[in-house]
Protein backbone atom coordinates (compact mmCIF):
# COMPACT_ATOMS: atom_id res chain seq x y z
CA UNK A 1 0.00 0.00 0.00
CA UNK A 2 2.55 2.51 1.29
CA UNK A 3 4.64 1.66 -2.54
CA UNK A 4 1.54 2.77 -4.50
CA UNK A 5 1.20 6.18 -2.53
CA UNK A 6 4.97 6.25 -3.05
CA UNK A 7 4.44 5.71 -6.93
CA UNK A 8 1.38 8.25 -7.27
CA UNK A 9 3.25 10.74 -5.84
CA UNK A 10 6.00 10.23 -7.79
CA UNK A 11 4.15 10.09 -11.03
CA UNK A 12 2.27 13.47 -9.61
CA UNK A 13 5.22 15.39 -9.38
CA UNK A 14 6.71 14.29 -12.21
CA UNK A 15 3.24 15.24 -14.66
CA UNK A 16 3.22 18.48 -12.33
CA UNK A 17 7.10 18.71 -13.14
CA UNK A 18 6.28 18.26 -16.78
CA UNK A 19 3.01 20.69 -16.76
CA UNK A 20 5.30 23.35 -15.13
CA UNK A 21 7.48 23.09 -18.16
CA UNK A 22 5.31 22.79 -20.70
CA UNK A 23 3.88 26.09 -19.12
CA UNK A 24 7.18 27.74 -18.98
CA UNK A 25 8.26 26.66 -22.61
CA UNK A 26 4.74 28.27 -23.74
CA UNK A 27 5.09 31.14 -22.47
CA UNK A 28 8.66 31.35 -23.43
CA UNK A 29 7.35 30.96 -27.07
CA UNK A 30 4.59 33.57 -26.55
CA UNK A 31 7.29 36.15 -25.20
CA UNK A 32 9.34 35.70 -28.11
CA UNK A 33 6.42 35.86 -30.57
CA UNK A 34 5.04 39.22 -29.35
CA UNK A 35 9.18 40.56 -29.28
CA UNK A 36 8.80 39.95 -33.26
CA UNK A 37 5.26 41.27 -33.56
CA UNK A 38 6.46 44.03 -31.55
CA UNK A 39 9.90 44.78 -33.31
CA UNK A 40 7.34 43.98 -36.70
CA UNK A 41 5.19 46.74 -35.78
CA UNK A 42 8.16 49.01 -35.04
CA UNK A 43 9.52 48.67 -38.65
CA UNK A 44 6.04 48.83 -39.97
CA UNK A 45 5.73 51.98 -37.85
CA UNK A 46 8.99 53.35 -39.02
CA UNK A 47 8.43 52.63 -43.45
CA UNK A 48 4.96 54.75 -42.19
CA UNK A 49 7.06 57.42 -41.01
CA UNK A 50 9.30 57.50 -43.98
CA UNK A 51 6.24 57.57 -46.32
CA UNK A 52 4.30 60.22 -44.28
CA UNK A 53 7.77 62.38 -44.72
CA UNK A 54 8.43 61.74 -48.28
CA UNK A 55 4.70 62.53 -48.76
CA UNK A 56 5.18 66.04 -47.02
CA UNK A 57 8.38 66.52 -49.19
CA UNK A 58 6.42 65.49 -52.40
CA UNK A 59 3.93 68.46 -51.95
CA UNK A 60 7.17 70.76 -51.63
CA UNK A 61 7.85 69.61 -55.05
CA UNK A 62 4.16 69.71 -56.54
CA UNK A 63 3.92 73.57 -55.41
CA UNK A 64 6.70 74.79 -57.30
CA UNK A 65 5.51 73.33 -60.88
CA UNK A 66 1.78 75.36 -59.96
CA UNK A 67 1.06 78.53 -60.97
CA UNK A 68 -2.92 77.90 -59.81
CA UNK A 69 -3.33 79.27 -57.07
CA UNK A 70 -6.57 77.46 -55.86
CA UNK A 71 -4.77 74.80 -56.70
CA UNK A 72 -1.74 75.72 -54.71
CA UNK A 73 -4.23 76.22 -51.70
CA UNK A 74 -5.76 72.42 -52.01
CA UNK A 75 -2.08 71.27 -52.23
CA UNK A 76 -1.42 73.38 -49.26
CA UNK A 77 -3.74 71.81 -47.16
CA UNK A 78 -3.12 68.02 -48.34
CA UNK A 79 0.54 68.76 -46.82
CA UNK A 80 -0.69 70.52 -44.03
CA UNK A 81 -3.03 67.03 -43.40
CA UNK A 82 0.21 65.03 -43.99
CA UNK A 83 2.13 66.35 -41.66
CA UNK A 84 -0.47 66.28 -38.95
CA UNK A 85 -0.95 62.57 -39.43
CA UNK A 86 2.54 62.23 -39.50
CA UNK A 87 2.85 63.90 -35.83
CA UNK A 88 0.12 61.24 -35.20
CA UNK A 89 2.16 58.40 -36.04
CA UNK A 90 5.06 59.26 -33.86
CA UNK A 91 3.24 59.30 -30.60
CA UNK A 92 1.30 56.24 -31.51
CA UNK A 93 3.53 53.16 -29.80
CA UNK A 94 4.58 50.09 -31.76
CA UNK A 95 2.23 47.89 -29.91
CA UNK A 96 -0.66 49.52 -30.91
CA UNK A 97 -1.81 47.60 -33.83
CA UNK A 98 -4.91 48.98 -34.30
CA UNK A 99 -3.35 52.85 -34.35
CA UNK A 100 -1.08 51.96 -36.78
CA UNK A 101 -3.54 50.41 -38.79
CA UNK A 102 -5.66 52.78 -39.19
CA UNK A 103 -2.75 55.42 -40.24
CA UNK A 104 -1.61 53.08 -42.46
CA UNK A 105 -5.04 53.05 -44.20
CA UNK A 106 -4.59 57.22 -44.59
CA UNK A 107 -1.75 56.65 -46.07
CA UNK A 108 -3.44 54.55 -48.92
CA UNK A 109 -6.07 57.68 -49.19
CA UNK A 110 -3.10 60.41 -48.77
CA UNK A 111 -1.66 58.41 -51.88
CA UNK A 112 -4.85 58.16 -54.15
CA UNK A 113 -5.11 61.89 -53.58
CA UNK A 114 -1.98 62.67 -54.80
CA UNK A 115 -1.99 60.74 -57.40
CA UNK A 116 -5.13 62.98 -58.68
CA UNK A 117 -3.28 66.20 -58.42
CA UNK A 118 -0.38 65.22 -60.24
CA UNK A 119 -2.43 63.80 -63.02
CA UNK A 120 -4.28 67.31 -62.99
CA UNK A 121 -1.12 69.09 -62.69
CA UNK A 122 0.32 67.27 -65.73
CA UNK A 123 -2.86 67.68 -67.43
CA UNK A 124 -2.71 71.31 -66.74
CA UNK A 125 1.07 71.60 -67.63
CA UNK A 126 0.30 70.00 -71.02
CA UNK A 127 -2.17 72.21 -71.50
CA UNK A 128 -0.24 75.32 -70.61
CA UNK A 129 2.78 74.42 -72.98
CA UNK A 130 -0.21 73.48 -75.53
CA UNK A 131 -1.21 77.44 -75.15
CA UNK A 132 2.85 78.75 -75.29
CA UNK A 133 2.95 77.01 -78.48
CA UNK A 134 -0.29 78.38 -79.81
CA UNK A 135 0.85 82.45 -78.64
CA UNK A 136 4.64 81.31 -80.25
CA UNK A 137 2.52 80.26 -83.54
CA UNK A 138 0.66 83.14 -83.56
CA UNK A 139 3.43 85.55 -82.18
CA UNK A 140 5.11 84.29 -84.78
CA UNK A 141 2.60 84.90 -87.46
CA UNK A 142 2.09 88.48 -86.26
CA UNK A 143 6.02 89.19 -86.98
CA UNK A 144 5.63 87.76 -90.02
CA UNK A 145 2.91 89.76 -91.02
CA UNK A 146 4.39 93.07 -89.24
CA UNK A 147 7.65 92.45 -91.48
CA UNK A 148 5.74 91.85 -94.74
CA UNK A 149 3.88 95.13 -93.88
CA UNK A 150 7.04 96.78 -93.24
CA UNK A 151 8.30 95.57 -96.21
CA UNK A 152 5.60 96.93 -98.11
CA UNK A 153 5.72 100.56 -96.46
CA UNK A 154 9.14 100.42 -97.36
CA UNK A 155 8.47 99.02 -100.92
CA UNK A 156 5.89 101.88 -100.96
CA UNK A 157 7.85 104.54 -99.84
CA UNK A 158 11.08 103.96 -101.88
CA UNK A 159 8.81 103.62 -104.95
CA UNK A 160 6.78 107.29 -103.98
CA UNK A 161 10.09 108.27 -103.88
CA UNK A 162 11.90 107.21 -107.37
CA UNK A 163 8.54 108.87 -108.84
CA UNK A 164 8.49 112.08 -107.17
CA UNK A 165 12.52 111.85 -107.79
CA UNK A 166 11.63 111.17 -111.63
CA UNK A 167 8.84 113.67 -111.66
CA UNK A 168 10.80 116.52 -109.88
CA UNK A 169 11.70 119.56 -112.73
CA UNK A 170 15.63 119.42 -113.82
CA UNK A 171 17.80 122.16 -115.28
CA UNK A 172 20.68 121.89 -117.18
CA UNK A 173 23.57 124.03 -119.40
CA UNK A 174 23.16 126.96 -116.40
CA UNK A 175 25.11 129.65 -117.94
CA UNK A 176 25.97 132.84 -115.79
CA UNK A 177 27.47 136.00 -117.73
CA UNK A 178 28.38 139.16 -115.71
CA UNK A 179 27.79 141.69 -117.87
CA UNK A 180 29.01 145.99 -118.01
CA UNK A 181 26.59 148.61 -118.75
CA UNK A 182 27.24 147.99 -122.44
CA UNK A 183 25.13 144.53 -122.20
CA UNK A 184 28.84 143.21 -122.86
CA UNK A 185 30.95 140.62 -120.29
CA UNK A 186 32.75 142.53 -117.74
CA UNK A 187 36.13 141.64 -117.15
CA UNK A 188 36.56 142.88 -114.15
CA UNK A 189 34.36 143.22 -111.26
CA UNK A 190 34.34 146.68 -110.76
CA UNK A 191 32.53 147.06 -113.84
CA UNK A 192 29.76 144.40 -113.30
CA UNK A 193 26.14 145.76 -113.66
CA UNK A 194 24.38 142.51 -114.17
CA UNK A 195 24.15 139.16 -113.75
CA UNK A 196 22.46 137.29 -116.96
CA UNK A 197 21.76 133.47 -115.64
CA UNK A 198 20.28 131.06 -118.44
CA UNK A 199 19.14 127.63 -118.10
CA UNK A 200 17.44 124.57 -119.78
CA UNK A 201 13.94 122.98 -118.08
CA UNK A 202 15.02 119.48 -119.55
CA UNK A 203 11.76 117.20 -121.14
CA UNK A 204 10.17 115.37 -118.43
CA UNK A 205 7.10 113.56 -119.25
CA UNK A 206 6.10 112.43 -115.60
CA UNK A 207 6.42 115.88 -114.09
CA UNK A 208 2.81 118.02 -113.39
CA UNK A 209 2.12 120.21 -115.68
CA UNK A 210 1.49 123.84 -114.92
CA UNK A 211 2.79 126.87 -113.31
CA UNK A 212 5.85 126.51 -111.31
CA UNK A 213 8.01 129.04 -109.74
CA UNK A 214 12.24 128.98 -109.72
CA UNK A 215 14.03 130.47 -107.04
CA UNK A 216 17.09 131.52 -108.48
CA UNK A 217 19.63 131.82 -105.50
CA UNK A 218 22.80 133.67 -106.27
CA UNK A 219 25.61 133.54 -103.29
CA UNK A 220 28.98 135.64 -102.98
CA UNK A 221 32.20 134.20 -101.97
CA UNK A 222 31.12 134.79 -98.22
CA UNK A 223 27.91 132.61 -98.90
CA UNK A 224 25.86 135.58 -98.35
CA UNK A 225 23.03 135.83 -100.69
CA UNK A 226 22.33 138.73 -103.02
CA UNK A 227 18.78 139.45 -102.18
CA UNK A 228 16.62 142.73 -102.41
CA UNK A 229 14.68 142.18 -99.36
CA UNK A 230 15.33 139.91 -96.41
CA UNK A 231 11.87 138.63 -96.59
CA UNK A 232 12.03 137.09 -99.84
CA UNK A 233 12.30 133.21 -98.63
CA UNK A 234 11.10 129.74 -100.00
CA UNK A 235 10.78 126.23 -97.98
CA UNK A 236 13.46 124.16 -98.01
CA UNK A 237 13.98 120.93 -96.47
CA UNK A 238 12.15 122.43 -93.28
CA UNK A 239 13.56 125.59 -93.28
CA UNK A 240 13.60 128.81 -94.99
CA UNK A 241 16.05 129.96 -97.45
CA UNK A 242 16.56 133.51 -99.22
CA UNK A 243 16.56 134.11 -103.00
CA UNK A 244 17.59 136.52 -105.52
CA UNK A 245 14.93 135.99 -108.18
CA UNK A 246 11.72 134.52 -108.31
CA UNK A 247 11.00 133.38 -111.90
CA UNK A 248 6.79 131.85 -112.79
CA UNK A 249 7.09 129.55 -115.52
CA UNK A 250 4.30 127.64 -117.49
CA UNK A 251 5.53 124.16 -117.79
CA UNK A 252 4.34 121.91 -120.43
CA UNK A 253 6.53 118.84 -120.11
CA UNK A 254 8.94 120.19 -122.99
CA UNK A 255 12.10 121.56 -123.03
CA UNK A 256 12.19 124.92 -122.02
CA UNK A 257 15.24 127.66 -122.11
CA UNK A 258 15.09 130.08 -119.34
CA UNK A 259 16.68 133.35 -118.86
CA UNK A 260 16.82 135.44 -115.95
CA UNK A 261 18.84 138.53 -115.06
CA UNK A 262 19.72 140.13 -111.53
CA UNK A 263 20.36 144.09 -111.51
CA UNK A 264 23.90 144.47 -109.45
CA UNK A 265 23.08 147.39 -106.49
CA UNK A 266 25.49 145.93 -104.08
CA UNK A 267 29.66 146.04 -103.98
CA UNK A 268 30.77 143.07 -105.53
CA UNK A 269 34.75 141.70 -104.73
CA UNK A 270 36.71 139.04 -106.92
CA UNK A 271 36.25 135.68 -106.45
CA UNK A 272 33.63 132.55 -106.48
CA UNK A 273 30.30 132.98 -106.64
CA UNK A 274 27.12 130.23 -106.92
CA UNK A 275 23.99 129.73 -108.40
CA UNK A 276 22.00 127.48 -107.17
CA UNK A 277 17.91 126.87 -108.59
CA UNK A 278 15.31 125.03 -107.01
CA UNK A 279 11.75 124.14 -107.62
CA UNK A 280 9.05 122.58 -106.20
CA UNK A 281 11.46 122.70 -102.69
CA UNK A 282 13.65 120.80 -104.57
CA UNK A 283 17.35 121.70 -105.59
CA UNK A 284 17.35 121.33 -109.13
CA UNK A 285 20.54 123.03 -110.29
CA UNK A 286 23.84 124.37 -109.36
CA UNK A 287 26.86 126.46 -111.02
CA UNK A 288 29.50 128.16 -109.58
CA UNK A 289 31.92 130.89 -111.83
CA UNK A 290 34.28 133.22 -110.97
CA UNK A 291 34.70 137.42 -111.02
CA UNK A 292 38.09 138.84 -111.49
Amino acid sequence: MANNKNKLVIIAGTVLVLALVGVTVLLLTEKQTNKELVQEFQLEKEDLENEYTRFAQQYDELKLTVSNDSLSVLLEQEQLKTQRLLEELRTVKSSNAAEIRRLKNELATLRKVMIGYINQIDSLNRLTAHQKEVIAQVTQKYNDASRQISNLAEEKKNLNKKVTLAAQLDATNINIQAVNKRDKVAKKVKDVVKFKIGFTIVKNITAETGERTIYVRITKPDNDVLTKNPSNTFPYENRELGYSIKKYIEYNGEEQNITVYWNVEEYLYAGTYRVDLFADGTLIGSQSFTLD
